[in-house]
């Protein structure tokens, strides 16, 4: 429904910042809500934060504090500010943007942008 572009991955020691980019475009629907996941190897995805057409936010308690959400509607782009990273942290990080249309949830993910935490 939606052809996301993710940009900003890469690598980083403990304690460092990192900014992840999402263009949105191709767009059939009107977007509702955008956010990011992530997957370590051998674990499931994961939400990080997401974010509503009106701003507000949710966060995973794993980055409460340290990652912020944020949306540029007219861009169609989200970002995620990623600051004091763990190793924990390390994982592929994908955008999400979700619409809804008479009732049917549509997903559409981005190719996914490794961010690697380490010294």
């Amino acid at each position: 429904q939606v052809q996301l572009v993710e940009s900003g991955g890469g690598l980083v020691q403990p304690g460092g910042s990192l900014r992840l980019s999402c263009a949105a475009s191709r767009i059939r629907f009107s977007i509702n809500d955008m956010g990011w996941y992530r997957q370590a190897p051998g674990n499931e995805r994961e939400r990080v934060a997401v974010i509503t057409s009106g701003g507000t936010t949710n966060y995973a308690d794993s980055v409460k504090g340290r990652f912020t959400i944020s949306r540029d509607n007219a861009k169609k782009t989200v970002y995620l500010q990623m600051n004091s990273l763990k190793p924990e942290d390390t994982a592929v990080y994908y955008c999400n943007a979700v619409s809804v249309v008479a009732g049917m949830r549509y997903d559409s993910w981005g190719q996914g942008t490794q961010v690697t935490v380490s010294s």
